[in-house]
């Protein structure tokens, strides 16, 4: 199943929120959700990306949701373009409201996005399928080593809001990234009738 069959698959579901498919994209931090995101919004033509890192802060990393609830997920549900204002991390504060069009296919990316009470409002629930030390790892890299002391609150944050609301159990898919692509496995929540036919790796299209 290549990228642009995932897509079309997306984009066949019935809504989830009012006109809206919502996809959710969670995983550890680090572990390649932006960029699978961006990659699969491409695939769908251009669809909206919430990325979550706007919406947590430095004082709430996961007691967001009420602010998301109302922000996002209401003006959706009424098949409204959504309202949300982006923390900024460096400045510490939010700033000038973002436009989240209603588009047929909306995805959410990051920790926590198939959370519990967002669940009922999801199309599918898409798990990046990376240990949480390997993700970790990468994410340190990534930021480098003046962001050290950021990342052992956050990893702790991350344990804790897992072991209390895990997304994992309850996705739909699972994203292995291959050194050739991804790979799109049938995850621990699909239904038995959706496993067997997406279960097939990248084929010819190593660009995904």
């Amino acid at each position: 199943m290549t990228i642009h069959d995932l897509a079309a698959r997306l984009r066949g579901l019935p809504p989830s929120l009012g006109p809206v498919r919502l996809i959710a994209v969670d995983g550890h931090a680090g572990s390649g959700k932006s960029t699978f995101a961006g990659r699969l919004a491409h695939a769908l033509g251009g669809a909206p990306v919430l990325h979550l890192d706007d919406i947590a802060s430095h004082e709430q990393l996961f007691a967001w949701t009420g602010r998301l609830l109302t922000q996002v997920i209401e003006p959706l549900a009424r098949g409204e373009d959504a309202l949300y204002a982006p923390y900024d991390w460096r400045a510490r504060a939010f700033g000038a409201p973002r436009r989240l069009p209603a588009a047929p296919v909306v995805l959410f990316e990051g920790v926590g996005a198939g959370r519990r009470a967002l669940r009922p409002h999801l199309a599918r629930l898409l798990w990046m399928e990376l240990p949480r030390q390997e993700s970790w790892a990468r994410g340190r890299r990534r930021d480098g080593a003046e962001q050290q002391e950021f990342w052992d609150g956050w990893t702790a944050a991350e344990r804790a809001h897992f072991a209390a609301d895990p997304s994992r159990p309850h996705a739909d898919l699972l994203v292995l990234q291959r050194p050739e692509g991804y790979e799109v496995l049938p995850g621990p929540g699909a239904p038995p009738a959706a496993g067997p036919d997406v279960t097939q790796g990248d084929g010819p299209s190593p660009m995904w």
